[in-house]
């Protein structure tokens, strides 16, 4: 096979931050795909369809702000607007169509890849939320069932390699605070990663499938419990797996006069990451900060 170089841009929690500058500025850094992990607002339908249009090949997955109103007793008391009338959460699936990959696929066979969602509207955490919500909209009643919906996809794939997105990230990349998926509220510490996004990782290497990234969002960079430090975005599992954390919010700042955006890019070499960084994008799309969050060391090596 040629050599292949994949330019990825994952888009972390949006939170209504989306202008259509942010089309402009994908495509001026010249991105193969863009990855969408969720929470584009409290059911923002309008912003969804904003991202739809976007001509970009991309995937995307609703998070739980993206059903704010509709999935738990509390969201539905304060509901601003007439559920009898209208399901937003259904709009943002209609709108989304086949771009959203939450229990799907979507193939790129001119990329070599896959792109697999795993459980849509995440809110993290071991125990099993949500019940009624999960079951009217997709029948599923526990995380076996929700693996099922997963590999579901995964065996229906074109391709070999995977990339796995999510809202929120797998179980089993530890448990501290600052952790990719740590819990950093009262009481402090404990995996709040989804477990059947981690078994659904497993059953896809058995497979024989190549998973070489996994990106999802959902637990903030800024903790809750200390301005000290950040969170930490990056873990490798044992299997060579990158996950990526890429909800640096808020998305877009204002800094001296100047409008800020930031973009978690990563770069794919024959299906192998070889890269990963944060950039911040200003009004002119210039590069005024890049932070690196992963880098072989030898790249030669990796990709042999």
């Amino acid at each position: 096979m040629a050599n292949q170089t994949i330019t990825l841009a994952v888009i972390g929690d949006i939170h209504d931050r989306w202008e259509a500058e942010d089309e402009a500025a994908l495509e001026f850094l010249g991105v193969d795909l863009a990855l969408f992990v969720g929470d584009f607002g409290n059911e923002s339908v309008n912003l969804v369809k904003q991202i739809t249009e976007m001509q970009i090949p991309k995937a995307a997955i609703l998070g739980n702000h993206d059903a704010w109103y509709s999935a738990t007793d509390w969201g539905i008391s304060k509901c601003p607007y007439d559920r009898t009338k209208e399901d937003r959460v259904q709009q943002q699936l209609n709108l989304l169509g086949k771009t959203h990959v939450g229990y799907g696929k979507l193939d790129f066979p001119n990329l070599n890849l896959s792109v697999v969602g795993s459980r849509p509207f995440s809110w993290g955490g071991s125990s099993w939320k949500n019940e009624r919500f999960y079951r009217e909209r997709y029948g599923v009643h526990n995380y076996d069932e929700s693996v099922d919906r997963i590999m579901n996809a995964v065996d229906r794939t074109k391709n070999d390699t995977i990339i796995f997105i999510g809202h929120n990230g797998a179980k089993g990349m530890g448990d501290k605070p600052e952790d990719p998926c740590g819990k950093d509220w009262q009481p402090i510490g404990g995996d709040h990663g989804d477990p059947d996004f981690a078994e659904a990782i497993v059953q896809t290497r058995e497979l024989g499938k190549t998973i070489p990234l996994a990106v999802f969002g959902h637990m903030h960079h800024s903790l809750r419990h200390t301005k000290a430090e950040l969170r930490r975005p990056i873990h490798i599992d044992a299997a060579g797996t990158v996950h990526l954390n890429a909800a640096r919010v808020p998305r877009i700042i204002e800094q001296n006069g100047d409008r800020l955006r930031n973009f978690s890019i990563v770069t794919l070499e024959n299906g192998i990451v070889t890269e990963a960084s944060l950039i911040w994008l200003n009004q002119d799309f210039e590069t005024v900060s890049e932070e690196s969050l992963y880098r072989v060391k030898d790249v030669t090596e990796a990709i042999a």
